[in-house]
This record gives structure tokens, sequence and C-alpha cells, in this order.
């Protein structure tokens, strides 16, 4: 992040001459020019506060979460228009530099604004926008008795950042209209403290599955990402947030494993601690979690960060059909449309949204339920993962 601020703080300053041109072009009523500024300096104004407030040890809150959509909001959208500013000042050098064309300001003013109403309509609707995504897995080594089986996957709760009651609970009865055998959390059920839960703990004691509900944890719930009075404080923190996923019915797994039956059948469902590549915590230990569970037997994992696919289980001594992880949030912003995908967080994790398959072992990456940071979504939405297992055709009679 620190090496491609500079080019971000580049890229702002000349969107930001070259917008403010465009407006200069169309009116030059000095009100308007003058807000004009005003909105950088006190965008300007709420980093250095929160600068000065982490320095002070005191809690943004949620102060930064507002101070980032609304960066988003008025930076964005001149990017996107700084394109059509550019192409003309380079036709302008073959034409004698003309003046600037009212219309090329018009369009670019535009498409600033088409970004600006997409931007805010993530912020206020993309959020809970939930959708559900469907996929049937075919394995020769499924248990007969687990033909057809269902689980529906959630991941990045991220209760901190929920303000609507509404449309959380929205969520969770789609959760539920999903009638699955088996409901599995990827990770990340809160920001920082097991305090955010308290006013949703209700609410996610609802979600219901035949087989149980089983959960890990992810990066963000080890409380690493925010200042303690003292170590003590935040080892209560974890303690407290393990009874939390008690409370609403999960049974977390720490780098071990249970068995799932079903007449006389069973798979192994295996949970590690958070461990991701990188500057990321590497608490997990799939060997540990994998102690007790037989070669032969179906193996499903639960690892919040996808980078511990590639990194650790593919190359396993112990055959994980499926793993499962969450993390990368779909970067909460991207394009998804007629089989095509693309966030810019592909850049930084090759597995960063839905189902991939290497050697006959599966990873599906699920875009989150929540959010965190940006207060929405847009083009990636929440996710809610329904995953029928089935046992290849050919097996089904032996």
């Amino acid at each position: 992040m620190r090496k491609t601020l500079p080019f971000i703080l580049l890229a702002w300053v000349l969107a930001d001459i070259y917008f403010f041109r465009a407006v200069g072009t169309l009116t030059n009523n000095e009100y308007i020019l003058d807000a004009y500024w005003l909105v950088d300096f006190l965008i300007a104004a709420g980093f250095v506060s929160l600068i000065a407030r982490r320095k002070a040890n005191r809690p943004p809150g949620n102060a930064i979460a507002w101070l980032m959509a609304l960066t988003l909001l008025v930076f964005v959208p001149k990017i996107f228009a700084l394109p059509v500013l550019l192409l003309e000042d380079i036709t302008r050098i073959f034409r004698h530099f003309p003046p600037h064309s009212i219309w090329v300001s018009q369009l670019a003013l535009g498409i600033a604004a088409f970004v600006f109403l997409s931007l805010l309509y993530g912020i206020t609707g993309g959020r809970h926008r939930y959708k559900v995504h469907k996929l049937t897995l075919m394995f020769d080594d499924l248990p007969q008795q687990f033909d057809g089986f269902t689980i529906t996957q959630l991941s990045d709760i991220h209760a901190g950042s929920f303000s609507s009651r509404r449309g959380v609970e929205k969520g969770i009865s789609l959760v539920n209209k999903q009638n699955s055998d088996l409901l599995l959390f990827t990770g990340d059920l809160v920001n920082n403290k097991a305090s955010e839960m308290a006013p949703w703990t209700a609410t996610f004691s609802k979600l219901k599955a035949r087989f149980g509900k089983y959960s890990v944890l992810g990066n963000h719930d080890y409380g690493d990402y925010t200042s303690w009075e003292s170590s003590e404080a935040k080892t209560a923190n974890l303690a407290r947030l393990k009874e939390v996923h008690k409370e609403i019915g999960f049974k977390l797994l720490l780098n071990n494993s249970v068995e799932i039956k079903k007449e006389g059948g069973a798979i192994a469902l295996i949970g590690v601690e958070n461990w991701g590549k990188g500057g990321f915590h590497k608490y997990g230990s799939l060997t540990k979690a994998t102690a007790n569970v037989p070669d032969n037997e179906f193996k499903i994992l639960m690892s919040h960060d996808p980078s511990h696919w590639e990194a650790k289980t593919l190359e396993h001594d112990k055959h994980i059909n499926l793993a499962l992880a969450g993390h990368t949030h779909g970067m909460q912003f991207g394009i998804e449309l007629f089989g095509f995908q693309w966030s810019p967080v592909k850049y930084v994790y090759p597995q960063w949204a839905g189902l991939y398959e290497r050697a006959g072992k599966y990873l599906y990456v699920n875009r989150g339920f929540g959010f965190l940071g940006f207060k929405g979504r847009l083009g990636i939405w929440p996710e809610i993962t329904v995953i029928t297992l089935k046992k290849s055709p050919a097996l089904l009679s032996s």
C-alpha cells in the first residue's frame, strides 16, 4: 500500500485539476468553483483528524467508513472522466490549442455523474442486495449417503459495519429459505471487537441447518487491527468472541475436525484458524487439524483466507476434496456479467470469488455477507452460497 500511495495521490491530483477545468468550462459561478475545492479540503481534514485520533489511541468508530465512502464518491467519478479530458488535450496539440470544448466537458461530467450515482446506489442499496450462488459438485469418493447433501456457506459478516436491521434480517431469511443440510461460516464475524455482535446475536441465532452450524475465525476476529489497553483485554475479547459463536449456535473449529454422519456414512469437516500469505497472521495448522482424519475419508475444509489453498492445502499429504474460504469480499466492487468476472482484487488474490479446481481438488471463495471499509457494494453483491454434493453417476450403483 505504501508503494502505491504516491501513484494514487498523483492520480487524484491530476483528476482533480482536469475535472475542475471541465467544471470551469461550463460555469464561472464562484460559489460552485469555491465549493469544489472546499469538498477536497474537508476530506483532507477528515484524514488528518483520523490520523490524530489514531496517534492518541482514540478509536475512530464508523468515521473511517463514512470518510472512505465520501472519498470514493468524490474521487472515483473524476478518475472515470479523466481519459475523456486527457484525450481532448492530446488532440488540441494538433489543432493549434483551441478553447476547451463545452460538449467534451459535458460528456466528462455525464460520465462522472453516472459513476457517482452507481456508487451512491452501492452504498444505499448494494450492501444488502444478497445474491444466492448455487452450484453442484461431483465427486467419485463422496459417500453414497451424502449424494444430494446441501451446504450453505456464509463468510465475512463484519457485524460492526451493519446499521440496517431490516437489511440484515432480509439476508438471514434468505439463508433459511435455502433449507440446506449444513451451514458453514468461514470467518470474520466482527471488524475488531466481540461487542459488535451484541445487537445482532438474536438475529443470527435464527439461522437453521439440520446437520448443524459450524464456523472458523477470520483475520479480523483476533482483534489485531485495533488498539487495546492491555494484552489481557485483547485476550479477553477473543475469549468473548468464541462465546458469541456458541450463543448464535455456531460450533467453532480451531485447528480441529468433526465427523458429519448420515445414515451410516460420514464425511470429515475440518476447520483451521486464520492463515494468510504476506503480512497476515498464520495461526492455522492444517496438519494439526487433520491429525485425526482418516486418509480415505471425504474432506471439507473451512479456511478463511483463500491464499491458504495454494500455499498449504493443495500440497498437503491428505486429499482435501473441497475447501471453503472468504476474506476478499471481491473487493465489494467489480463486474460480473454474462460469465465475465473482474475486480481489482484479482491482482492480489488469484482465487478471489467463485469456484476454482486443480487436480480434482476444489476451492470456493465466498464474496462475503457483510462489508468493510466502503459502506456498500457495487457489482460484487453480498453472497449466500449453496453447494450440492453429488456422487459421480457411474459410481452410484457400485
